[in-house]
This record gives structure tokens, C-alpha cells and sequence, in this order.
């Protein structure tokens, strides 16, 4: 107990899902916590159970506006922000040559953007931490290709050198950033989708609480020498391909 005593933290995407077993995991450790998100009465349900941990506040991750009032919330709810986690994200799918411009515009503007947004608003409180952290959720699609996944891939890619750009810009301000890098997820944005994991070397879907695990250690001053890196939980996809039967 107490990996995270002290900080406060702001969570995007954070109603549920992954990014609500992240809030959990960091309260648990002594963590107050900010989630921000679309889904408002998932997020008011949360936060209400929370006991005070958690608050929720509306968060439209492509309009800059919401993120600073946002960051407002932590500022003057919990008197500081310590860590800032990039959570909200979509999925799309479809062959380049069928895939949408809109579908291409909104995943970026969401994924990509949206953190990007979240980082600027963030900074300026994350400065007065001096020890604090940024955790992106981007994707094994940002280590390699997809099929059918044009949007998703080049946006998670993104996050990826977003994430070591600012690394490189911030370390002189105490905050460190770093990417976490799942890969598929028992999660209510995957449930509707059929995810045989016979290529995976542990042959299973991950759990939310395992990427939760990691960004608490990411969150915490365990990993204080970290930054600029990814950090990979996905069952040993990336490792290669793992052929045997169920």
C-alpha cells in the first residue's frame, strides 16, 4: 500500500474500461484521482464509490478547452497534479484503400491529438510536482503493423514519438513520459470482437489490472530513471509468432 501516497492524478478515458481499472489500481495505492471522459454516468458512478478518490469531470479529449478545465479540477479539488495518463482512444478498422477520411480525421484528432492536448494543459502543474510523470496507453500497433488498421496504427505510432518528444522536452522540469504498449485486452471496447490468441506465447487475453499494474509503476517514484521508453504488456505477441493448439 501507499506506491503513490500523495499524488494526485488525471486519468482521460477513465469511466471505465481500462482506463477505470487504472484509476482504481492508483487509489488503491493512495493516489487521488481525476477521470476524465464522455461517458458521464459510468464516471459519476465511479467516482461516487470512489469515497472521494476519485472525482469525475466531463472531457472532450479533442477540444483543448476541456482539458485545461480539466486539469483546473485536480488544481483546485486536490490542490496538485503529479500524473497525467493518456488513456482515451478509439479502434477503427478497414483496408487503406476503403478507409474513410473521416474515420482518418477522427482517429487521429482523438487519439493523437487528444494527448497531445491533455500534455500541453498538463504542463504547467506537472511542473510545480517536480517528480512527475506521463503515461501514454498507445499499443503494440505502435511497434508494428496492423492489417486494416491504417488510423489505429499510424495514430498509436504517434503516440509513440509523442511520448519521446516529451521525454526530451520536460526532463528538466521533473516530469518524465513513457508509453505503455498492451496488447489485446478483455476490455467493453474489445468484447464484441472475436480475438483468438493462438499466436500469443501466453495464448490468453490480457486483464485490465495487468496494464493497471504497470502504470502504477510508472506513476509511482519506482521508476524515477525511466522515461522516454516503452513498456510492453502483451503476452509475448510482439515476440514473435507462437503455434500450438488450444
Amino acid at each position: 500500500m501507499g506506491r503513490v501516497e500523495g499524488k494526485v492524478a488525471l486519468i482521460s478515458g477513465g469511466a471505465r474500461g481500462l482506463g477505470a481499472a487504472i484509476a482504481l489500481r492508483l487509489v488503491e495505492e493512495g493516489a487521488k484521482v481525476v477521470i476524465g471522459d464522455l461517458l458521464e454516468k459510468d464516471g459519476n458512478e465511479l467516482a461516487a464509490a470512489s469515497g472521494g478518490a476519485i472525482t469525475f469531470t466531463p472531457l472532450d479529449v479533442t477540444d483543448p478547452a476541456q482539458w485545461e478545465a480539466a486539469v483546473g479540477v485536480a488544481a483546485s479539488r486536490y490542490g496538485r497534479l503529479d500524473v497525467l495518463v493518456n488513456s482515451a482512444g478509439i479502434a477503427t478498422f478497414g483496408p487503406i484503400d476503403e478507409y474513410t477520411i473521416e474515420a482518418w480525421d477522427t482517429i487521429i484528432r482523438i487519439n493523437l491529438s487528444g494527448a497531445f492536448y491533455g500534455i500541453k494543459a498538463a504542463i504547467p502543474e506537472l511542473k510545480k510536482s517536480g517528480n512527475a510523470s506521463i503515461v501514454n496507453i498507445s499499443s503494440i500497433a505502435g511497434l508494428q503493423g496492423l492489417e486494416a488498421a491504417p488510423g489505429y496504427n499510424a495514430s498509436k505510432f504517434g503516440m509513440r514519438g509523442l511520448t519521446k518528444n516529451a521525454a526530451l522536452d520536460l526532463a528538466r522540469y521533473g516530469i518524465r513520459s513513457n508509453s505503455v504498449h498492451p496488447g489485446t485486452i478483455r476490455t467493453p471496447m474489445t468484447e464484441k470482437f472475436v480475438l483468438p490468441q493462438s499466436h500469443v506465447a501466453l495464448h490468453r487475453l490480457g486483464e485490465a489490472i495487468e496494464i493497471a499494474n504497470l502504470v502504477l509503476f510508472l506513476a509511482s517514484d519506482e521508476s524515477t530513471f525511466s522515461t522516454g521508453s516503452e513498456f510492453v504488456a502483451d503476452g509475448g505477441e510482439t515476440a514473435g509468432l507462437a503455434h500450438y493448439d488450444d
